[in-house]
């Protein structure tokens, strides 16, 4: 739709525009949880041109998806993303070429290290695409820990989740045991080690661009909630 307004303020941690409050898809006030993060989303709509574009505002649609989405029934919204606790990337490993394996390995085993002082839980690898159960007070640890998170973080670290394929890495950005960039590297080095071994497919790279440009957005909404 068109741009109808000129000014864009913050009251009480409220979005206004021309002074009137916004509201979510789902006519729900979008109010904002922290100072940093109501600036961030009052910039995307002063940022706007002449036509909105709703993907030039990824800090919106998350707390959108906060207020909307998980605020009613976060038990329903966890339930997904606690699977993850299964199947979570780092511990399925690859059986070879040996330079693979040492990769994943100097990169996903700190990660699994920092979990495994962090929550005093235990993991099973894998190798290869069969599926190993992960011990029942792993899963239990880290949907707790999932669990624990606020309607805003929840929202943000679905899209982490999702887009790396990992519980662990998006619970490590979110104490911030590691950092954007990095954590978008392990989750996906398969694929790049992939690209760089057998060169990149350009189709390939624009959707891991966009997947890329989705992650960091997700890690830094985090950071905004202080």
């Amino acid at each position: 739709m068109k741009r109808f307004y000129k000014d864009v303020s913050i009251v009480d941690g409220a979005l206004l525009l021309d002074g009137r409050g916004v509201k979510t898809p789902a006519r729900a006030v979008l109010a904002l949880p922290s100072p940093a993060l109501a600036a961030a989303i009052a910039e995307e709509w002063r940022g706007q041109g002449e036509v909105i574009d709703p993907r030039a505002m990824p800090f919106t649609g998350i707390a959108n998806a906060a207020i909307d989405i998980v605020t009613p029934d976060i038990a329903a919204f966890v339930a997904p993303l606690a699977a993850y606790a299964e199947t979570d990337l780092l511990c399925y490993r690859a059986d070879g070429p040996s330079e693979l394996v040492e990769e994943e390995a100097l990169s996903w085993d700190p990660l699994l290290d920092w979990a495994r002082r962090r929550y005093d839980v235990h993991f099973a690898l894998a190798s290869g695409i069969l599926h190993v159960a992960q011990p029942a007070a792993t899963v239990t640890r880290l949907v707790e820990a999932l669990s624990a998170q606020s309607p805003f973080a929840l929202a943000a670290l679905s899209k982490l989740i999702t887009i790396g394929g990992s519980l662990v890495a998006a619970l490590a950005l979110a104490e911030r045991a590691i950092d954007t960039e990095a954590a978008f590297a392990a989750t996906h080095l398969d694929e790049l080690w992939q690209a760089r071994m057998w060169g990149e497919d350009a189709l390939a790279a624009q959707t891991r661009e966009a997947r890329r440009i989705d992650f960091v957005a997700a890690a830094r909404f985090l950071y905004l909630l202080g």
